[in-house]
């Protein structure tokens, strides 16, 4: 951020005006600058620094790390290597979770099921629990070398999420709706949907902390939307107060705070202003977003039939295309228990069954209105498993630990490659030998889609510019990219 913006930011008109005394070169600064300093109360002072390929995100999040060799690293030399104990080679003294450093044995454990090529990219994947999903294999993204430096749960989602993993930095839904703005004034521009998943077996603790603004204005952190009671705690109006009582009560509350805004110019007073008057507006846009009734029963039947429950994913994905089509900027939905230290054959398929077929309904269905080439579907968790076996190994039980080193993700619409298949790990699913892809370079490339240069969109706190990428070295991987 420039000191201009800067100055912009923390400062009125009012403020301008009383302390430069100099209407003159205020004019001057004006027309060099292309738009008054009257808006300067405006948070949104970021422009796209070319012209975006995607509008809008969907971010869908699969808390506790996907098994990327069950899903969609294909390892058939495995099955030679079953119950044999993980080369010291390819392991290399690589850090281990306390979970599996103390064990005597590290046997591997092939994936158990069956895989086959799909679309004419030939994306190797699990067709026996994703069979709906492989159908749209020549619409997505596939990313195998993604890798990240965290091992453990917490600092993994918070790196993934904010690149960082010291938690309190804004998160990607903050900085997209820092950068762009709002496409609606009566939603939020950032919203979250908790998915529950089927199987609860061993869910990772979600706190809102994960879609925090961080040091950006409170305005930019994600709207948390509920599956059952009202969608938004306290929307509605406590019993005896009519809508025009709450009416002429935030009109004095806002009135107040916009004597103290105009004293002190705190950015946090402005926020508060404008989240009042945009719970108010929320309170009829609401109701009608949430309101399925008149989805027609083929689009249920295109969802699965888990969309007419309230806060399954199925149901999540739906409201998300429900969401952005009315002009929500970014959703992010996160779906838990992918956690899988033990049982994964006895999880994996309520897993993938809860979301199979909706993340191919989604990319359906947002093709079908036209909004699939500027939508971003982004989907995968904070990082991969293990190919050797945490605790005991059959056939039919085993699990798999943490594994930072490799783990697949995956992007469709929005200006993402349709059909790609990046990068390339060894026979073990264990190292990276083909086009690393570290999680900052994503940052980076979803930025360049949301049309920003990840160097550039900054913004002032503590005397440094804070970026989503930080100080690391990122760059766009342009083969993700049409």
């Amino acid at each position: 951020m420039t000191p201009i913006q800067q100055l912009q930011t923390l400062q009125t008109r009012r403020q301008f005006f009383g302390q430069g005394k100099n209407a003159l070169g205020y004019a001057a600064l004006t027309s060099l600058l292309g738009e008054t300093l009257s808006n300067a109360s405006s948070s949104h002072l970021q422009q796209p620094h070319f012209a975006p390929k995607a509008k809008r995100v969907i971010y869908l999040h699969m808390v506790g790390g996907p098994s990327q060799m069950d899903l969609f690293d294909y390892k058939p030399k495995m099955q030679e290597f079953y119950d044999k104990d993980l080369p010291a080679s390819i392991r290399q003294g690589q850090r281990l979770t306390t979970m599996t450093s103390g064990q005597a044995r590290f046997p591997i454990a092939p994936s158990k099921y069956r895989f086959a090529q799909k679309g004419t990219c030939g994306m190797w994947m699990n067709d026996e629990l994703l069979p709906y999903l492989g159908q749209s294999a020549d619409d997505i993204c596939w990313m195998r070398s993604l890798h990240t430096e965290a091992i453990n749960h917490e600092p993994a989602i918070a790196a993934m999420q904010t690149g960082n993993q010291v938690t309190g930095r804004p998160c990607l839904g903050s900085w997209a709706s820092y950068g762009l703005g709002s496409m609606n004034q009566n939603l939020p521009t950032f919203v979250v949907l908790v998915a529950t998943p089927t199987n609860r077996a061993q869910e990772q603790a979600i706190s809102s902390r994960l879609w925090s603004s961080g040091y950006l204005p409170g305005e930019h952190a994600g709207v948390s939307f509920r599956s059952a009671g009202d969608p938004i705690l306290y929307i509605n109006n406590p019993p005896g107060v009519t809508p025009s009582v709450r009416r002429k009560t935030l009109d004095g509350i806002n009135a107040l705070n916009e004597i103290t805004y105009q004293e002190v110019a705190d950015p946090q007073t402005h926020t508060r202003i404008q989240q009042y008057e945009m719970a108010f507006r929320m309170q009829s846009s609401v109701p009608e977003l949430t309101d399925l009734s008149k989805e027609p029963e083929h689009i249920f039947k295109l969802y699965g039939e888990d969309s007419k429950k309230p806060g399954s994913f199925a149901n999540s994905t739906l409201m998300a295309r429900r969401l952005i089509e009315r002009g929500v900027r970014f959703v992010q939905i996160y779906h838990n228990n992918w956690d899988h230290h033990s049982d994964v054959n006895g999880r994996m398929p309520s897993q993938c069954k809860d979301i199979d077929q909706p993340c191919h309904a989604l990319i359906e269905d947002l093709k079908q209105r036209g909004m699939f080439e500027d939508t971003l579907i982004i989907w995968g968790g904070e990082f991969g498993r293990t190919i050797y076996s945490q605790g005991g190994l059959t056939r039919d039980n085993y699990g798999r630990d943490h594994h930072p080193r490799c783990f697949t993700m995956w992007m469709a619409g929005g200006g993402a490659k349709g059909g790609t298949i990046y990068g390339e790990t060894d026979d073990f699913s264990y190292n990276i030998v083909k086009d690393p892809l570290h999680i900052s370079d994503f940052h980076a490339t979803i930025l360049h889609l949301l049309g920003f240069k990840h160097d550039r969109l900054s913004y002032r706190f503590q005397g440094l510019d804070g970026r989503l990428t930080g100080v690391n070295p990122a760059k766009v991987i342009k083969d993700l990219i049409t």
